[in-house]
């Protein structure tokens, strides 16, 4: 009877040990955080298996990425969140996918910037990201490969893009947030052009300088459309809101 009830123990002290592991948020091996001296422009968060490479990111660009979330959909935090910019390198213990870095990236936010926020769900007006007729067009990647997105006005690049990053990157790009309905798994190589509104040639049928203005290009839906078998849908989702409740300065490495 003592021997079953030592047993007993015995289980419950590992099943409470692997429990108590489990609930540990997972952490990168290693994580250098510095100023960035550079101006406002190229910037993003780069991944490879077990490490990540922020360059020139600001707070509010690390929660978009750590958390899946559209930076028109981070809301709050003091001014400094969205001007002080920052080079971050760091490394986990191995392999680690797309998803675990960004769930070690949360950590590191956490710890060092002293982050503290919540999630609010809120009825408003976006598109939702949906398949046209005739269905995705656009080349499966292998699913270890990691995440590489290239852009500038009228064009991304991407290897290894899931539609829900694509989904973050058009929310951004349109300002309004963008919900993946598409229900695509997987990971998609592609390429995106087309001419940004400003661009758009605005002259009327019969104008004097239509014959020789250059064609204006395809608009980003009419792009999506065509290119990629997408299309973007406006009306009322329900979107999923980042609330910063505080945050620090990190001090340097």
């Amino acid at each position: 009877m003592a021997t079953a009830r030592i047993g007993k123990v015995a289980l419950y002290f590992c099943a409470t040990l692997l429990a108590q592991e489990a609930a540990e948020p997972p952490t990168f091996e290693a994580a250098a955080i510095k100023p960035s001296p550079d101006p406002p422009g190229s910037s993003g968060i780069f991944e490879t298996k077990g490490r990540i490479n922020a360059r020139n990111v600001t707070l509010r660009r690390c929660v978009r990425g750590a958390y899946d979330v559209p930076e028109p959909q981070v809301l709050g935090g003091p001014k400094w969140v969205d001007e002080d910019r920052y080079y971050i390198e760091a490394k986990a213990t191995g392999p680690a996918d797309d998803h675990d870095l960004m769930l070690m990236l949360q950590t590191l936010l956490a710890d060092r910037f002293k982050l503290v926020l919540h999630r609010e769900k809120r009825s408003i007006v976006g598109y939702r990201l949906a398949l046209a007729k005739g269905g995705l067009r656009a080349r499966t990647s292998s699913a270890d490969q990691g995440s590489v997105g290239h852009s500038r006005r009228g064009h991304i690049e991407a290897q290894a893009y899931t539609m829900t990053q694509l989904a973050l990157h058009l929310s951004e790009l349109l300002d309004r947030p963008v919900l993946d309905t598409t229900g695509v798994a997987g990971k998609f190589n592609f390429k995106l052009e087309w001419t940004p509104d400003d661009m758009q040639s605005t002259s009327l049928p019969g104008d004097q300088h239509s014959a020789s203005a250059p064609d204006s290009g395809p608009s980003i839906f009419t792009a999506l459309h065509e290119q990629l078998g997408l299309k973007l849908e406006l009306g009322k989702i329900s979107a999923d809101m980042l609330v910063i409740d505080s945050a620090e300065k990190p001090s340097e490495n």
